[in-house]
C-alpha cells in the first residue's frame, strides 16, 4: 500500500514546518534523536509530509554519516522538500529546518552554560544535572523504539527486539567499545539479518 504523500501548497505549510521544528529545538535534551518520536508524529503521522520509509532512511541516513546527530532534521527537511517540488525546494526545506532546529537550542545552551559554571557551586545546579540523566535515557528509548517500529512497517521485528537487548546488555556488563557494536549492527543488517 503506497502513502499518500501531501506536498507543501503555500508559505503558511512552510512557516508551519519553521516554527513546529524552531518550537522541538528546545526539547532536544541528551541530543538530536530525542526529538524523532515528535518529528515522526508531525511529518509522517499528521501532516503526511513524509512516509514511514522516507522517515526511517532519513535518521538512519542522518545518523551513520560523521559529524552531528542533528543532521537528521536537515535530511528530512530535505526530503519534505524534494516530496514538494524538486531539488530546489528540497535544499529551502532543509535548510529551513536546520536553522529552526539549531537557532534557539545554541542560544539557549551558550547562555545557561555559562551561567551554570558562574552558579557551579549551588545544590540546583547540581542536582539539575544529575535529574537530567533519567529524562534523557527515556527520551533516547523512545526515539529507538519509534526509528524501529517505522523502518519495520509498523512493528519491530524480534531480531531488532534481541539486538536491542544483547547491546544493551553488553554496554551495562562489558567495557567493549561502542564502535565494535555499531560495526557488528551495521554488518548485521548489511546481510538483512535485522
Amino acid at each position: 500500500m503506497s502513502e499518500v504523500i501531501v506536498q507543501l501548497a503555500s508559505l503558511q505549510d512552510w512557516l508551519t514546518m519553521f516554527v513546529h521544528t524552531l518550537s522541538l529545538s528546545l526539547l532536544m535534551i541528551g541530543g538530536a534523536l530525542t526529538i524523532a518520536p515528535e518529528l515522526h508524529r508531525y511529518m509522517v503521522e499528521q501532516q503526511h509530509w513524509l512516509t514511514d520509509a522516507q522517515f526511517a532512511a532519513s535518521v538512519a541516513i542522518g545518523q551513520s554519516a560523521p559529524g552531528p546527530n542533528v543532521l537528521y532534521i536537515g535530511l528530512l527537511g530535505l526530503q519534505v522538500g524534494m516530496n514538494s517540488g524538486g531539488i530546489g525546494a528540497g535544499l529551502a526545506g532543509m535548510l529551513l529546518t536546520t536553522v529552526a532546529i539549531l537557532l534557539p537550542c545554541s542560544v539557549l545552551a551558550y547562555f545557561a552554560s555559562r551561567w551554570g559554571r558562574a552558579n557551579n557551586h549551588l545544590r540546583g545546579v547540581r542536582a539539575f544535572r544529575l535529574g537530567m540523566a533519567p529524562v534523557v535515557i527515556g527520551l533516547l528509548a523512545a526515539s529507538g523504539l519509534v526509528t524501529a517500529i517505522a523502518n519495520n512497517g509498523g512493528m519491530a521485528a524480534w531480531s531488532t527486539w534481541l539486538l536491542t537487548l544483547v547491546a544493551a546488555l553488553l554496554i551495562l556488563t562489558t567495557r567493549l567499545h561502542l564502535l565494535v557494536l555499531i560495526g557488528s549492527g551495521a554488518a548485521l543488517g548489511w546481510f538483512g539479518l535485522v
